[in-house]
């Protein structure tokens, strides 16, 4: 069995128990890599009371979904030059023209407002939801009169329903054809989306999904037929369609010199749109009391929310929700790992059992991401980097760094430096004990380990010219601490793995160092992280002062200790978890 296959039996259970108890009549969900649709499966029927297992080509509402394909059609317009987003709104929509701000001082409305959902517009779940078979000529009316404004526009993150509409008269309009055959011609066709549609009754009667309420029994919900807000929510979808989409949007990544494809958006505008345009407020989960915060930096792009995750990286998706139907689709850019999942209950809660799958996935890190690399460049500058540090050379130097380095510390100053460096830690070499670290490809910091004890960090950031120069250079020296150091950092760490954390006996502490709250810090980190190991130094003076790394399975602390060597009294002690790191994917 490949580490593939593993972990998608994996998720297999963690959506069995997912959805065990909850009442949902059917969900199809499936797995994509590469592009293509590798993992597919059906819990439940279709049709209360009918034996009809939903499959991939089993076709369900997706309801917000939709405003991914009424984004891209229209960003195909505006890369035809057929419009700009910055355009006034109104002047494609002129039902609009009457049209004012909040206040006096509100910018006019743009395209690129509703499509960032930075229009102001009060946001309207549920009342969109109920809107999609709107008739057009009472739509007209509806956007002739005033409408609620949440926000200025331009101010705030707001979802609108509405704005979506809008969109879709827009495209209609600047088309010069039905919205929805706009997007067929645009999209749906040159894709093969052959079972996507916005009309159920294009839809083979055994494939269609059937959307319910509870209510003491399933009750069958009534489907909206086409209208003119189906911009926002009107489409019919199936796993094997959507996967298709997914990877539309993941192909994209990394940006790349190959030939563009033949598909209907280029792999520019396809990132544009899954790019953070709007940003949203964080999302914080708070899974249980001995676990660690899940972070999310959220913000939305042009019809995708595009999710910033501590510990992931990028993902990008959208849920659906209408009544009788709840969805979702999720992609890992990094990856090219994609998940759909679609369900026939009202406001099916997709978007959970999405993110429980795509998370086994990647635990199981079954589908390898694509970390930054340094670029050739910035590995050449390391290499130059640490010939310096092993004999200076005036010439190399004047090579390697760009004008400001000189200006922002006199070369001689930095020459002095790595003398004190060589005298204190000897001959320098790669240090196994600490990763590299790059937040670009023209960043890198790393480690040397010293012949004579402690270890040095480098650092270096290449500047934008060409050919690029070092234009940051950073070293931190970090001699061994010294033996009494060692003691203390023992006797804590001996403290936070014992049954019972208490603060040691042998330590003395002084008068900053308040025991009471000491000793609730040694419970709470032995009962959150223990067992824990001591790793390298990362800072100190080599004399009175030192910082290492603490290790565990369930993470990484740095205990921080400073001690009087007149007194011998500890008069620091602090022990601080790492903070996750975003990790460096290529996406």
């Amino acid at each position: 069995m490949t580490a593939l296959e593993d972990a998608l039996r994996t998720a297999d259970v963690a959506a069995d128990r997912f959805l065990t108890g909850k009442k949902i009549p059917g969900v199809a969900y499936g797995v994509v890599v590469g592009g293509e649709l590798v993992h597919s499966r059906g819990i439940g029927t279709l049709r209360v009371g009918q034996d009809a297992p939903p499959d991939a080509d089993s076709v369900f509402r997706i309801a917000s979904m939709t405003k991914s394909f009424t984004a891209a059609t229209v960003v195909s317009l505006r890369d035809e030059g057929r419009l700009s987003l910055d355009d006034s709104i109104a002047s494609h929509v002129p039902e609009l023209r009457a049209l004012r701000g909040p206040t006096v001082d509100s910018p006019t409305i743009t395209v690129r407002h509703l499509l960032t959902m930075s229009a102001g517009l009060a946001t309207d779940d549920p009342w969109g939801d109920r809107q999609q078979g709107l008739d057009f000529r009472a739509f007209s009316e509806l956007l002739r009169g005033p409408l609620t404004f949440a926000w200025t526009p331009g101010t705030r993150f707001e979802y609108s329903n509405l704005g979506y509409g809008i969109l879709g008269r827009l495209i209609t309009n600047v088309a010069g054809a039905e919205y929805s055959d706009v997007v067929r011609e645009r999209l749906l066709r040159p894709l093969g989306l052959a079972s996507t549609t916005y009309l159920a009754e294009e839809v083979p009667p055994e494939r269609l999904a059937r959307g319910y309420v509870w209510r003491d029994a399933y009750a069958e919900e009534p489907m909206d037929e086409y209208g003119a807000l189906a911009s926002m929510g009107g489409i019919f979808s199936s796993v094997r369609d959507l996967a298709r989409w997914v990877g539309f949007f993941a192909d994209a990544f990394p940006p790349r010199n190959d030939p563009e494809d033949r598909l209907p958006l280029s792999r520019a505008s396809r990132r544009e749109m899954q790019q953070v345009h709007r940003a949203i407020p964080p999302d914080l989960t708070l899974p249980s009391p001995d676990a660690d915060p899940g972070v999310t930096g959220v913000g939305y792009g042009t019809g995708l929310l595009v999710m910033d995750d501590l510990r992931w990286g990028r993902i990008v998706g959208h849920s659906g929700g209408y009544p009788g139907f709840g969805s979702h689709m999720r992609w890992h850019p990094a990856s090219g790992l994609g998940v759909i999942v679609l369900g026939n209950h009202r406001y099916a809660p997709s978007t959970p059992l999405a993110r429980d799958l795509m998370t086994a996935l990647l635990v199981a890190d079954a589908v390898p991401a694509r970390r930054v690399r340094p670029s050739a460049a910035t590995a050449a500058a390391r290499a130059d980097a640490e010939r310096l540090l092993a004999s200076w050379d005036d010439g190399l130097a004047s090579r390697l760094f760009a004008m400001n380095v000189e200006l922002d510390e006199p070369i001689a100053h930095r020459r002095a430096e790595i003398e004190r460096i060589r005298a204190v830690h000897g001959a320098l070499r790669p240090d196994p004990d600490l990763p590299d670290e790059s937040t670009t490809r023209l960043h890198l910091a790393w480690w040397l380990a010293g012949e004579r004890g402690g270890r040095v960090r480098v650092e270096i950031l290449l500047s934008p010219e060409a050919p690029s120069r070092v234009q940051t250079f950073g070293l931190t020296s970090v001699p061994d601490p010294p033996g009494t150091l060692h003691v203390v950092a023992a006797a804590v760490l001996s403290a936070v793995n014992a049954p019972e954390p208490a603060i040691p006996d042998e330590l003395d502490l002084g008068p900053d160092v308040v025991p009471g709250a000491l000793a609730r810090v040694l419970r709470i980190v032995g009962a959150r992280y223990a067992p824990l190991a001591l790793g390298p130094a990362v800072a100190g003076d080599g004399v009175k002062a030192a910082t290492w790394r603490l290790r565990g399975e369930h993470g990484e602390l740095e205990l921080a200790v400073e001690r009087d060597p007149g007194t011998g009294l500890v008069t620091k002690l602090t022990l601080v978890q790492r903070p996750p790191v975003l990790p460096p994917h290529d996406d």
